[in-house]
C-alpha cells in the first residue's frame, strides 16, 4: 500500500518539475559599438583597450524614370496608327555618405594563429566558414567575420569586441551583463 502511495507522490512531484525555461542567448547589436568620428580625431583608448577604425562605403541610388512623350495614335476602327513614345532619364540620389567609423576591437597582441583558429571555428559552428581552419586571417576569414557581424549591425571584416564575446573568444565581466 505504502509503494504505489510513494509512487504517486513521486508521479506528482516530478509533473510539478517541468522543464527549466532557458532564454537563448542575443545578438548582440554591433551597431551599438560603433562611434564615428572626424577624419582628424580618433578614440583615445583607456590602458588595455583597442580600437579599430574601418569605412563605411557611401550608398548611391540610381533612379531611372520613364516619361510618355507621345502617347499612341489609334484610328476610328481601333487600329495602332503609331506607338507611344518615351524617354528615359536616370540620376543618382546619395543616401549615405562614406565615413569613417571606430569600435573597441581584441589588441592585436591577443590575436595569434590559435586566437584566428579559435575564431575560424566559432564561425564554423555557426554556419559561417566552411573552409578548413588555418589560423590565419585570410580573405575567406575576413568574409565570413564580415557576414557574422553586418547581421548584427557592424559591416565590417574586422573583428569587434562585441563580436567575439559574442563568439565566446574573450571572457565577459559580470558586470558587462
Amino acid at each position: 500500500m505504502i509503494r504505489p502511495l510513494l509512487s504517486i507522490v513521486l508521479v506528482i512531484g516530478l509533473a510539478a518539475c517541468g522543464p527549466v525555461g532557458t532564454k537563448p542567448p542575443e545578438r548582440a547589436n554591433l551597431g551599438a559599438e560603433i562611434v564615428e568620428w572626424t577624419p582628424s580625431t580618433e578614440p583615445d583608448p583607456k590602458p588595455g583597450e583597442c580600437w579599430a577604425s574601418d569605412v563605411t562605403p557611401a550608398i548611391i541610388e540610381t533612379i531611372t524614370e520613364q516619361k510618355i512623350v507621345s502617347p499612341e495614335l489609334r484610328d476610328a476602327a481601333g487600329t495602332l496608327i503609331a506607338p507611344a513614345t518615351y524617354s528615359t532619364t536616370t540620376r543618382q540620389n546619395m543616401v549615405q555618405d562614406r565615413t569613417e567609423i571606430w569600435f573597441r576591437a581584441p589588441c592585436p597582441d591577443l590575436q595569434t594563429a590559435e586566437f584566428l583558429t579559435t575564431l575560424q571555428r566559432a564561425l564554423k559552428a555557426r554556419g559561417y566558414f566552411l573552409l578548413p581552419l588555418t589560423g590565419v586571417m585570410d580573405p575567406a576569414t575576413r568574409q565570413a567575420l564580415r557576414r557574422f557581424q553586418a547581421e548584427r549591425g557592424l559591416d565590417s571584416p574586422i573583428l569587434s569586441l562585441a563580436a567575439a564575446k559574442e563568439l565566446g573568444l574573450i571572457s565577459t565581466a559580470l558586470e558587462d551583463l
